[in-house]
């Protein structure tokens, strides 16, 4: 993005403090990518970190079954209904006011969550959790955006931002299971206070504040609408995780969030100051980069969510091992993701690059189908892997740029916020849609085979197989959208909107 017009438009929507002046975060903005990242990977491991530590937890806690699941979902719950709400007063307090609060709070509820004595404390801990995540996730992305400015720099930044991004939840499993195993479940929380003292010692000397020029009424209808909207969606597709796609909370919730949503955009066309300006999902190129986001992380859930229960039910892998098998795809996602940012998109153009990447993750995905009972890791489940994280890597970061570049500056948080929600509610539809799929699937296979020996076995196979080809599914159909959304590189991009 070249600078001018947005630098124009900054000195306009925010006032630097005398003596703090934007030069002297320009000046360490590497230290300030550190720092963004140490908090983004803080939020991105919350998804998946305390999924291997459940059973300890619920062991030390003495909570049922169905228990476990909201431990997770409390904080997809708050953190995927409030994030609109959390760009937007980015916005209006200013960045760094609003990434400083969600570290501290989100450590702060960490804390509280490690400590838990009971499971209501440690389900209302997680709440907390994602309410701050909420607020941070896109005060970093934000930042991040008006840190880098110049093309060359912001694409090497946003290629290990959207490294982070994309292999945070593969992350979290290592973490999880390296934690659990060799220190307590309560580390899975406690983990976040260690990596929130480094980030809020460098936010303090790295990145400096800016007083937004003007703070318009916050839009309360409009935050109600989308936040009980978000939410009602959410815990839709949760609840069809968790019981089945005939229960009618699981489509009363999806209705009443499908009535809000339409409502919270009629309602934001006429709004005086509407909270998400309908400007920001105008440009072709950034409803692209939100699709992106969203479909890639629907199909990721495919390989983070089923290999895991292939590894360790199927091959015997330890949580640690189980974890250590996904660094190579992360190593190759992030190899991957400053390829495809600093060279690939600025010479070839995302219409290109971005499908490319869906369509790679896509045939590894299907690659994953031909896994058996006596695969090997470094012969059938390697080479798949590589592939997924070389996709993601094309495709992911190059997204993450392209959702808010050229996004006035008064607009970087709530344009932010909604890159987040993209890839929550991707997240949340994947596993709730995959995890329907795959039980039928098994039973179905049991019931056909009676006479199989190993039938419980290869039943689980099968319905493995059933979720790789439809995260396969979801790979190639963002390919065939965004060749159709994105523009070619000869079609020149409209003003900053």
């Amino acid at each position: 993005m070249t600078s001018t017009p947005l630098d124009a438009r900054a000195d306009t929507t925010e006032v630097v403090p005398q003596g703090r002046a934007g030069t002297g975060q320009a000046r360490h903005r590497w230290w300030v990518l550190a720092v963004i990242g140490l908090a983004q990977l803080m939020v991105v491991l919350d998804a998946t970190i305390m999924s291997i530590a459940l059973p300890s937890a619920q062991q030390a806690l003495h909570f049922s079954d169905d228990g476990r699941q909201w431990v997770v979902t409390a904080y997809s719950l708050a953190f995927g209904s409030l994030l609109l709400l959390g760009g937007r007063l980015a916005d209006l307090l200013g960045r760094r006011t609003t990434f400083i609060i969600g570290i501290i709070g989100f450590a702060t509820a960490s804390a509280v969550g490690g400590a838990a004595v009971s499971f209501p404390m440690l389900v209302t801990a997680r709440t907390v959790q994602g309410l701050f995540g909420a607020l941070l996730a896109p005060s970093a992305l934000s930042l991040l955006t008006t840190t880098f400015t110049e093309p060359k720099e912001r694409a090497r930044a946003f290629g290990v931002f959207g490294a982070i991004a994309g292999s945070g939840a593969a992350i979290g499993l290592m973490l999880g299971g390296v934690l659990t195993e060799y220190l307590d479940w309560r580390w899975t929380l406690y983990v976040n206070d260690v990596i929130a003292v480094f980030a809020l010692v460098g936010t303090i000397l790295f990145i400096r504040g800016a007083v937004p020029a003007e703070r318009p009424r916050l839009d309360v209808p409009g935050v109600a609408l989308v936040s009980s909207g978000l939410f009602c969606v959410v815990y839709g597709f949760s609840n069809a995780s968790t019981h089945s796609w005939g229960n009618w909370d699981t489509w009363g919730f999806l209705a009443a969030g499908a009535v809000l949503l339409l409502a919270f955009f009629g309602w934001q066309a006429r709004a005086t100051h509407p909270l998400l300006p309908l400007r920001v999902l105008a440009d072709r190129d950034r409803g692209a980069a939100l699709s992106t986001v969203l479909i890639s992380s629907a199909g990721m859930f495919g390989v983070f969510l089923f290999l895991t229960y292939y590894l360790q039910g199927t091959l015997g892998y330890t949580p640690v091992g189980n974890g250590v098998a996904f660094l190579p795809m992360v190593g190759t996602l992030m190899v991957m993701a400053q390829l495809s940012t600093n060279w690939l998109v600025p010479r070839v153009g995302p219409r290109v690059i971005v499908p490319l990447g869906m369509l790679v993750g896509a045939v590894g995905m299907v690659w994953l189908t031909g896994l058996g009972l006596h695969s090997s890791y470094a012969a059938d489940v390697l080479p798949p892997l590589l592939v997924i994280g070389a996709g993601i890597g094309l495709a992911m970061p190059a997204a993450m740029s392209r959702a808010t570049l050229g996004v006035r500056m008064d607009d970087q948080g709530v344009a932010s916020a909604t890159a987040n929600t993209g890839q929550q509610v991707g997240g949340a539809i994947s596993t709730a849609l995959l995890n329907t799929l795959v039980a039928g699937a098994a039973t179905r296979y049991a019931e056909s085979h009676p006479a199989d020996p190993l039938v419980q076995a290869d039943a689980a196979l099968h319905s493995y197989a059933t979720a790789y080809w439809w995260s396969a599914g979801f790979f190639a159909f963002g390919a065939f959208l965004t060749v159709l959304l994105f523009r070619s590189r000869d079609d020149k991009p409209p003003a900053a909107s």
